[in-house]
């Protein structure tokens, strides 16, 4: 197992880099830049914007640029500073990850429960109008865009019915809270995790539907077992193997929605900061992030990786 891991985590390196030069290249591909909003100033020369070009070290080939920076993240962990704020970009970071862990790690703990559950009773009811209910509010989730469920719950819960706060982290003004705190966190939370939620339930009732006509999983309906216990005892070890592949797949996919759902609910984490960073063409803040969410999303693949082998010994052999 040991080796298998090894094996799994070596590959990551190379990964890491190859998308950090494609996301490098891409952004200083964008016209514009860090000097584009100075541009448009009347009172800036071009001298003056050339001298800030070379302060920044934007003047260099794309090349030289990146090996300073990549030499720089090896050799020292400096991610560099700001072009907006002239702050270190890991401090802004260092701020910015508890709160998108927070929200990524709840609306994974929904779509996991959730997702699970749906897909055990579909499996279960399988044939039924129950699991022909759940898969008709499945494909209608599934087709609604995440940006579109904020809107709407934002309408619906914060204007219409009042019941719950429509963005922030916190009621500004009042002491923090653990209640109110929790308040905060359900719509972006469940905004971002219905689609997974749809996703997983139908990947879980495939896979329980497959193992459930199996020689095993009958003898043990034939033991006494019911349906849910033999599921739970019997089935859901081997049911559930494909489905890590896709969430392992969908990690990355819950980063990128938490882009639009930090935006859309003010939430403080690094897709909001990612998000300005764009708007402002601010390179090392984008950067940055990028590379702390590959590291992320690829140690979230290597867990994923370790947990499919450990379900099925035969994948530590391929």
């Amino acid at each position: 197992m040991w080796r298998y891991t090894t094996r799994r985590l070596a590959g990551f390196v190379p990964l890491i880099l190859v998308i950090s030069l494609v996301c490098f290249a891409l952004m200083h591909a964008v016209p514009g830049g860090p000097t584009g909003v100075l541009g448009e100033n009347p009172k800036v020369s071009q001298e003056d914007l050339e001298r800030i070009r070379a302060n920044f070290g934007l003047n260099q080939p794309i090349w030289v640029q990146y090996g300073l920076w990549l030499r720089r993240v090896v050799m020292h962990g400096d991610l560099g500073r700001s072009y907006v704020t002239g702050e270190p970009v890991a401090q802004m970071i260092v701020r910015r990850i508890p709160a998108t862990i927070e929200l990524v790690g709840a609306a994974f703990l929904l779509a996991l429960l959730f997702g699970l559950g749906l897909g055990i009773l579909a499996a279960l009811k399988r044939g039924t109008r129950t699991d022909a209910w759940i898969t008709l509010a499945v494909l209608v989730t599934i087709s609604i865009p995440v940006f579109w469920s904020g809107l709407m719950s934002i309408a619906l819960f914060a204007v219409t019915w009042p019941v719950l706060p429509s963005g922030g982290m916190r009621t500004l003004g009042s002491e923090f809270s653990i209640t109110d705190h929790l308040r905060h966190l359900v719509l972006p939370a469940s905004v971002l995790s219905l689609f997974f939620i749809a996703s997983w339930s139908r990947y879980a009732r495939a896979g329980l539907v497959d193992v459930m006509q199996t020689n095993y999983f009958l003898v043990a309906r034939a033991k006494g077992n019911s349906p849910l216990r033999a599921v739970l005892r019997h089935g859901l070890k081997n049911g559930l193997a494909p489905l890590i592949t896709v969430i392992a797949l969908h990690v990355p996919a819950l980063f990128t929605g938490a882009v639009i759902t930090e935006t859309l609910f003010s939430w403080p984490g690094m897709g909001r900061l990612f998000y300005d960073g764009l708007v402002t063409m601010d390179y090392s803040r984008v950067m940055g992030i990028v590379l702390i969410s590959s590291l992320m999303i690829a140690f979230s693949n290597l867990l994923a990786d370790v947990a499919y082998g450990f379900l099925d010994p035969r994948t530590r052999k391929a």
